[in-house]
This record gives C-alpha cells, sequence and structure tokens, in this order.
C-alpha cells in the first residue's frame, strides 16, 4: 500500500516553499517518524517526516522544485522493507544467471522491455535500473512499481563495483596558480526573501538613523560580580549582555510608544506589549526570533529564550511561529566585530537597534581622563512615524538603564 507524503499545511503568510533536501532515496528503508524531506520556506526549514514504516517509493517533487501547502511530494510502500530483504538476497543469484540467459538467448530476444506499470518504469529510470532485469510478480509477469522498488533495495545492498568505479575515476584537477575559478549556487529562498524585504524597507520607508554610546562599566561589573551565582541559581543559564539590553529596550519602549508602533495602511498601531525579536546567527544566516511580552520577563528568562532559539537555530529546528511578529528587534553586530552600523528596519516595525563591539577608550570623567569599556549604540526609525526628537530620546533613555542599571529596578 502506497502512502503519499504530503508537504506541510504553511500559514497564510507564507505562499509556497521549495524543496530542499530529500534525506532519503527511493528504495530506502524508512521507519515511522524519519526525518524523509527539508521543505524551504521564505522563513524557516520544515521537516517532513515519515508517517509510516517502509520503503521510499517515487519521489514526485525533486530538490529546487516549488511546492504547495499540502502537495504531494512522494510516496511510501507500507511494508516494503520486509519484501526488499528477500529481495536483496535472491539479487546476486538473479544477477548471475542473467549473463548465462542472455548468452542463449537468441539475437534480438530480450531486447524488447517486459510488460510494466508507467510508475515502475518511472522509479527503474530514476535509479538506473533496467527494466528488463527485474522479475515481475504482477499478472501475466507485469513488473509492479513494488518490483521495482525492491530491485532498488537490492542494489543498494549488494556490494556494488563502487570502489572500483571510485578508483577509476579521475582526480580533481590541480588549479594552477592564477586559474580564476567561480562556483555558481542558486540563492536559498531565505537569503531572496531577505533581499526583497531590505529593498522594500528602504524603498518605502523615511528610514533615518541616530547614534549614541553608552558606558558599559556598571553592566561589566554587575555581571562579573554575580555571573556565577546567577548561573547556579537559574539551572545553568548564562548572564550575557543582551538581556539587560532588553530589558532596558521593554522599558524605554514604555515611554515610547511610538517606537513600539507600526503603520498599517493609513493607521498608527500602538501594541501595548513588547514583543521582541532578537537576530541569533545560523547557517543559513541570521534568523529572528521573537521573545514574547519580554516585558514582563526576567533576567534569567530573557536569557534562557535566547539561548534556547540560538539552539533552535544552529539545528534548524525553529519553527514558524517562533519567527513571526515581533514589535521591535535587537540586532548585536558586536559579536562579529562590528564598531558601526547603520541597521534596516524589518517592516512593519518603526524601529530596530543596533549593539556593536565593546572597546576600552579614553573618556573624560569629571575633568578627568579615564579608560572606559565603551559601545557604539544605533537606531534606525521610520521617520514618517517617529520624530527625530523620539527617537533620539528614546536612545538616551537606553544609554541611562545601562550606566545605571538600578534604574531598571526603581522604574526610574
Amino acid at each position: 500500500m502506497a502512502i503519499e507524503i504530503k508537504a506541510p499545511t504553511f500559514p497564510e503568510s507564507v505562499a509556497d516553499g521549495t524543496v530542499a533536501t530529500w534525506h532519503k532515496q527511493p528504495g530506502d528503508a524508512v521507519k515511522r517518524d524519519d526525518l524523509i524531506v527539508d521543505i524551504e520556506t521564505d522563513k524557516v526549514v520544515l521537516e517532513v517526516l515519515a508517517t509510516a514504516d517502509g520503503v521510499l517509493g517515487a519521489i514526485v517533487k525533486n530538490e529546487g522544485d516549488t511546492v504547495l501547502s499540502d502537495e504531494v511530494l512522494g510516496s511510501i510502500v507500507e511494508g516494503g522493507a520486509a519484501a526488499a530483504a528477500p529481495a536483496a538476497a535472491a539479487a546476486p543469484a538473479a544477477q548471475a544467471a542473467a549473463p548465462a540467459a542472455q548468452a542463449a538467448a537468441p539475437a534480438g530476444e530480450g531486447e524488447d522491455d517486459p510488460v510494466a506499470a508507467p510508475a515502475a518504469r518511472k522509479i527503474a529510470e530514476e535509479n538506473g535500473i533496467n527494466i528488463a532485469s527485474v522479475a515481475g510478480t504482477g499478472k501475466g509477469g507485469r513488473v509492479t512499481k513494488e518490483d521495482v522498488v525492491a530491485a532498488v533495495a537490492a542494489k543498494k545492498a549488494a556490494p556494488a563495483a563502487a570502489p572500483a568505479k571510485a578508483a577509476a575515476a579521475p582526480a580533481a584537477p590541480v588549479l594552477a596558480a592564477g586559474d580564476r575559478v567561480e562556483k555558481r549556487v542558486p540563492m536559498t529562498r531565505v537569503r531572496a526573501t531577505v533581499a526583497k524585504r531590505l529593498v522594500e524597507a528602504q524603498s518605502n520607508m523615511a528610514m533615518l538613523t541616530t547614534f549614541n554610546e553608552v558606558d558599559m562599566t556598571e553592566v561589566m561589573a554587575l555581571r562579573s560580580k554575580y555571573k556565577d551565582l546567577f548561573e547556579k541559581s537559574h539551572n545553568g543559564v548564562r548572564l550575557g549582555f543582551m538581556s539587560f539590553f532588553v530589558k532596558a529596550t521593554t522599558e524605554a519602549l514604555k515611554r515610547f510608544p511610538a517606537v513600539n508602533a507600526s503603520i498599517d495602511g493609513s493607521d498608527i498601531v500602538y501594541h501595548g506589549y513588547a514583543d521582541i525579536g532578537v537576530a541569533v546567527s545560523s547557517d543559513r544566516g541570521l534568523v529572528v526570533p521573537v521573545l514574547r511580552n519580554a516585558e514582563l520577563m526576567s533576567l534569567a528568562e530573557i536569557e534562557g529564550g535566547i539561548a534556547a532559539y540560538g539552539k533552535k537555530a544552529r539545528d534548524g529546528k525553529l519553527s514558524m511561529d517562533e519567527m513571526t511578529g515581533g514589535t521591535f528587534t535587537i540586532t548585536n553586530g558586536g559579536t562579529f566585530g562590528s564598531m558601526m552600523s547603520t541597521p534596516i528596519v524589518n517592516p512593519p516595525q518603526a524601529a530596530i537597534l543596533g549593539m556593536h563591539n565593546i572597546l576600552q577608550r579614553p573618556m573624560a570623567i569629571n575633568g578627568q581622563v579615564v579608560i572606559r569599556p565603551m559601545m557604539y549604540l544605533a537606531l534606525s526609525y521610520d521617520h514618517r512615524l517617529i520624530d527625530g526628537k523620539e527617537a533620539v530620546s528614546f536612545l538616551v533613555a537606553i544609554k541611562n538603564l545601562l550606566e545605571d542599571p538600578a534604574r531598571l529596578l526603581l522604574d526610574i
């Protein structure tokens, strides 16, 4: 019995996806909940799992093909794994007998393919199987799809001449000095979507950036003093700098609600909550999972949430819900050594905060030159919604809260 493999049901905000990677090939044995294929959308990679034990049958959608919600990707032949084992055992004998049979046959006999189902022929062609070498078990000796699937499995199981072929393969050419090599690869759906949205943001927004700098002395001293106790008290959650910035940002958003708003047509939508998107690095680029109701979270909850998102991003496990929404975004280019940048606002949000590298710099404090750990901050904002005074005051509020963290506790 063949069971269809279908693409996931995409949310309304996702029109389609792309087949990224098939982890199984036709004839491979699969077990229930095995990872079969990855579908890449403009937000995340969705995993499609096997719904039954069996053997992977025909693949309908190949890597790079565009798929719609719930579209058929391929099929699983239920119970096919059990049938593949005896076929694999019988394969060497059948292969050994084939040359003798061909030698004994009159000239021209056996040139025509036996009667075979269209699906069987397709699978045979895709896997380099000579349909004439497959013994048919259908009515009148007809070659069925299951017969070809079993033959594919037998071919994979048999000790083929792969080593010999590998030995005969020509070695990769040695590039001489001055050779100009180029490699062309298709742009991933995520990268293409990011590129499109960034261009749209710059085209449709009146985007400006304001800068300030923050003295990180107090935050660093607080972290140094309590990081071990913090980790011990919160089950291994480490105290970083990002939680201080998220906390300071949520407090500043309360004071300047326009920075937390968005434009919807001719309306301004003010959000009575702070869903903070935190840019996280992954193999597929920067992704921005969202901390929901960050204004209600403790430092430990913020750090734990960011750490969990970071692990999911590296493992490619972020869900669609975790990547959508957000009323404000924080990005930290300082982790890569950036000193100054102008981050681009992610529509429909109205602003984004950019953190940068912390460097020891000479500063004039009370008439004296002292060395302090300083960080540049950048706030890019949509000038259609946020006035310059609000943007500057918002950034100054974050600066004041970080330079005197007690303000976060006292709400001043």
